[in-house]
């Protein structure tokens, strides 16, 4: 495990000491699942991206043209 060092503004500091306290956890614990979150949601971003790269609009009107043309249920209309 490794340790680092960060220099928080005051404010922020009492806002992730309460939230902690609140889930009762450590600060480290927060900290460290909040980057974890970040950490995922820019990975997930990356990897959306890439994929959006290999599609194509002719491989999705390929897929959209095997959609019946059917009125909608009730509960699914507009």
């Amino acid at each position: 495990m490794s340790t680092i060092s960060l220099r928080l503004p005051d404010s922020l500091h009492e806002s992730v000491r309460k939230l902690a306290k609140e889930d009762k956890i450590s600060i480290n614990q927060f900290v460290a699942t909040a980057l974890a979150e970040k950490m995922s949601a820019l990975i997930t971003e990356e990897y959306l991206k890439e994929r959006a790269e290999k599609g194509s609009k002719k491989k999705l009107q390929n897929v959209l043209s095997k959609i019946k043309d059917i009125e909608p249920e009730h509960y699914d209309r507009m």
